[in-house]
C-alpha cells in the first residue's frame, strides 16, 4: 500500500514537538515518509543512539498511517517499555482522534480481551504490545505499518515470524546498536538504513569507568549521586541473590530508600516500583536487566553494572544509555572481578565500551560488534558468527549477487565457486621487494594515501568475478588516483590471471623458476604431457605469457 502525502493534520501535528529536530533526526522522517508512499514494502533500519530521538520518527510514521486510515503496531521487547511508550503515545495523539491500546501482562485479560477484539473491528488504531502482539488470537483490520524497537533484544526466530505475520506491511526497526547480521544486510543494501549521530543540545556524554569490585568505589559512587539529589541504578542480573546485594547496600549507604526491580515479580508489584522510583520516592533502583530498554528517567545519572563481564557490548551500551538523559553530568561504573581486569574478551568488550563513551558511539559500538562477532548466517538463524569457512572474497561475491537478484535491478550473475589461488615464486603480494628478489603486486600508500579507501579498493578487487568489471574499475582507479605505478600495472594482471583461470575451474596457478603449473583439484593440467616453461626475465613478462597460455587452453576447449 502505498501512502498519500503528508495532510495538514499531519504537519500540525510536527510542528507541536516540544523540542527541536536534530538534522539526522529530520533526514531520517524524511526516508520514513519516502518508504511510506511507495508501493514497495517498507524494510527500514534507524541506527541511533538512546534518547537521540528514534521513537519521535516512529511516532511520526504511525500518525502518517493512521492518518490513511491503516491501524500501527508497536512492538517492544518488555512490559516496561511498553507501558513508557504506550503513556508517551497516548499523551502525544491527545488532541487527534485516535484509539491507543496496549497488550501486555500489564493489561488484565478483559483489557486484552477489549484490545484484541477492537483490532479485529478496527476500532483501534494503534497497539503497543511485547510478543503477545504475534500470538494467533490477534487480527488486524487494516494493518499499514510495524515497528520494531530494541530490535537486537528479538531472537532471530521472533523476527522472521513477524516478517512472516506481516507480509507486505511497512516495518520500520529501530535499535541502537543492532546485531551483526541485521546491521550487515543493512550495509550491503538488503534493507535500507538511516544513522541518527547528532546528539540534542546539551547533552553531555556519560562518564564511563571500568573498576575492580570494591565495596569503597560503589559507596563512594552511590554517596555522590545522592548528595545532589540524584537517584541511582545498581544492576545486578541475579533474582536469587538480589535481596542479599540490598542488605549489602544499605549497609554501605545507611538511610538510602532502595527498591527491588525484576522480571518475575508479578505485574502490579513491578508497575508500583517503577512509578515510586520515577516519581523520585525511592533512591537507589536494585534491577535485573529488566531496567535496559527505553526507561526515561532525567533524573537518575548514575548507574553501576554488577560483572559488567557477564554482558555484551549491545547490553553494556543500552544500560549506560539509561542515565545522562538530561544536561547532568552522568557517571557510568562497570564494575569486574579482579582476576578478569587484564584477561579475555570481556575485558575487550568493557573496555571498548569505556573507548566509545562519546555521544553517537551506538552505530561504532555495533559496528565492533560485527568486526568482533562476524555478521551471522544472513539465510539461517545465526545472528552473528564468522565466515572464514566460506572466505571473505567468496562470500562477498556471493552476498552481492545474490542481493542483486533479489532486488530485481540488474540480473545477479553466477558465481563460480571456483577460488584460485596464485602462487608465483617471483611475485609478491606485499609491499617491498624481498630477500629473494621477488616482485611486489600490491596498492602502494602513495598511489591511495587514505588507509580506509585502500582496503575499500582491496575489497572491490577482491569481489571481481568478471572481466567486464574489471575493466570498469581500472577506469575507476584512473579517474579517482591517475595513471598506474607498477606495483599496480602487476596487481592487474595477477587479477586477470585469477579471473581467466577461474572460468576453467583452476584452483591454484603455481610457477618454480621457468616451470608452469595449473591444478584442477588434485590434477594437474598439461599441455603435451609436459609443463610449459617461461621464457620472460622480468614480472611483467612473465605474467602476459601465463595470460596468453590460460587463453590458449580456453580456446581449445579444454
Amino acid at each position: 500500500y502505498a501512502f498519500a502525502a503528508d495532510t495538514p493534520w499531519q504537519r500540525e501535528f510536527e510542528d507541536s514537538f516540544l523540542y527541536e529536530e536534530t538534522e539526522d533526526q529530520e533526514k531520517a522522517i524524511d526516508d520514513v515518509k519516502t518508504d511510506m508512499e511507495r508501493e514497495r514494502p517498507m524494510d527500514r533500519l534507524i541506527c541511533g543512539d538512546v534518547g537521540f530521538g528514534k521513537t519521535e520518527v516512529a511516532i511520526r510514521a504511525i500518525f502518517k498511517a493512521v492518518m490513511d486510515g491503516k491501524q500501527a503496531a508497536f512492538l517492544v521487547p518488555t512490559t516496561v517499555l511498553a507501558q513508557q511508550h504506550f503513556n508517551n503515545l497516548r499523551e502525544r495523539f491527545a488532541d487527534y482522534p485516535i484509539s491507543v491500546q496496549m497488550l501486555s501482562r500489564f493489561r488484565t485479560a478483559k483489557e486484552q480481551r477489549a484490545a484484541v477484539a477492537g483490532l479485529k473491528d478496527g476500532s483501534v488504531d494503534v497497539v503497543v504490545g511485547t510478543h503477545r502482539l504475534v500470538s494467533k488470537d490477534v487480527e488486524f483490520h487494516d494493518l499499514g505499518l510495524v515497528v520494531v524497537d530494541e530490535e537486537q533484544r528479538f531472537g532471530v526466530r521472533a523476527k522472521e515470524k513477524f516478517k512472516q505475520r506481516f507480509r507486505l506491511v511497512d516495518v520500520l526497526t529501530l535499535s541502537a546498536t543492532p546485531i551483526p547480521r541485521t546491521l550487515y544486510l543493512s550495509l550491503t543494501g538488503a534493507r535500507d538504513l538511516s544513522v541518527i549521530e547528532t546528539p540534542p543540545r546539551n547533552r553531555v556524554p556519560v562518564e564511563t569507568a571500568v573498576v575492580p569490585y570494591d565495596e569503597r568505589i560503589v559507596r563512594e559512587a552511590m554517596q555522590r549521586e545522592l548528595a545532589r539529589d540524584g537517584q541511582v541504578y545498581f544492576l545486578h542480573n541475579r533474582v536469587q541473590s538480589i535481596e542479599n546485594v540490598r542488605q549489602r547496600l544499605e549497609f554501605l549507604v545507611p538511610g538510602a530508600k532502595i527498591d527491588i526491580g525484576h522480571g518475575q515479580m508479578s505485574e502490579g508489584e513491578l508497575e508500583e516500583v517503577m512509578a515510586r522510583f520515577v516519581a523520585g520516592e525511592t533512591d537507589v533502583l536494585l534491577a535485573t536487566t529488566i531496567i535496559e530498554s527505553g526507561l526515561d528517567i532525567p533524573n537518575a545519572n548514575t548507574i553501576l553494572i554488577d560483572r559488567a563481564d557477564r554482558f555484551g557490548l549491545a547490553d553494556l551500551y543500552q544500560l549506560r544509555g539509561r542515565v545522562g538523559r538530561a544536561q547532568n553530568k552522568a557517571y557510568a561504573y562497570l564494575l569486574l572481578p579482579k582476576h578478569l581486569m587484564t584477561v579475555g574478551d570481556a575485558r575487550k568488550r568493557v573496555s571498548a565500551i569505556r573507548q566509545y563513551s562519546q555521544l553517537g558511539s551506538g552505530f561504532k559500538i555495533a559496528m565492533r560488534d560485527l568486526e568482533i562477532r562476524g555478521a551471522g548466517n544472513l539465510l539461517g538463524t545465526a545472528q552473528s558468527g564468522y565466515i572464514g569457512s566460506v572466505g571473505f572474497e567468496l562470500y562477498c561475491q556471493l552476498l552481492k549477487t545474490a542481493v542483486a537478484q533479489l532486488k530485481g535491478g540488474r540480473k545477479g550473475k553466477a558465481v563460480s565457486l571456483v577460488r584460485t589461488k596464485l602462487d608465483l615464486d617471483f611475485l609478491t603480494f606485499q609491499e617491498g621487494e624481498t630477500a629473494e628478489g621477488m616482485t611486489g603486486a600490491y596498492v602502494p600508500k602513495t598511489y591511495i594515501p587514505d588507509s580506509r579507501e585502500r582496503i575499500e579498493a582491496y575489497r572491490r578487487l577482491a569481489e571481481l568475478s568478471e572481466p567486464a568489471e574489471a575493466k570498469r574499475l581500472q577506469q575507476e582507479w584512473r579517474d579517482r588516483y591517475g595513471k598506474f605505478p607498477r606495483p599496480v600495472r602487476l596487481l592487474w594482471l595477477a587479477t586477470d590471471i585469477r579471473l581467466r583461470a577461474a572460468r576453467l575451474r583452476v584452483r591454484l596457478v603455481e610457477t618454480k623458476e621457468e616451470k608452469l603449473m595449473l591444478h584442477q583439484g588434485q590434477d594437474f593440467i598439461m599441455t603435451g604431457g609436459r609443463f610449459p616453461r617461461l621464457t620472460g626475465r622480468d614480472a611483467t613478462s612473465k605474467l602476459k605469457e601465463i595470460i596468453t597460455w590460460i587463453n590458449s587452453l580456453s580456446q581449445d576447449g579444454k
